[in-house]
């Protein structure tokens, strides 16, 4: 098992940036690692996924302003948040999931970011 916990969240004016972390409680060399988010009265929403070769996703909403990245070493998973808008806000929840089974995903407890003048 693997025990995720998120940090970095807050509150930010409009155009502002903000940087996650996801802290893992063990190795994430073989874990896809993804952001998600969920705003309020929405469904939960990919935001960014990262290999563990470094193949990065995006969804369209997010292209261009964050940044997913991760340090194996340090079993940390960070997404970097610029020019945040208000639609940005949202909980943002951290993900782990096994490459070798797709049936071992793991969430953290969520970090909240409000984008707001």
């Amino acid at each position: 098992q693997v025990q995720l916990v998120e940090s970095g969240g807050g509150l930010v004016q409009p155009g502002g940036s903000l940087r996650l972390s996801c802290a893992a409680s063990r190795s994430i060399n073989f874990y896809i690692m993804g952001w998600y988010r969920q705003a309020p009265g929405k469904q939960r929403e990919l935001a960014a996924t990262i290999t563990s070769g470094g193949t990065t996703n995006y969804a369209d909403s997010v292209k261009e302003r964050f940044t997913i990245s991760r340090d194996n070493a340090k079993n940390t998973v960070y997404l970097q948040m610029n020019s945040l808008k208000p639609e940005d806000t949202a909980v943002y929840y951290c993900n782990a999931r096994l490459v070798s089974d797709a049936r071992f995903v793991y969430w953290g407890r969520g970090a909240q970011v409000t984008v707001s003048s």
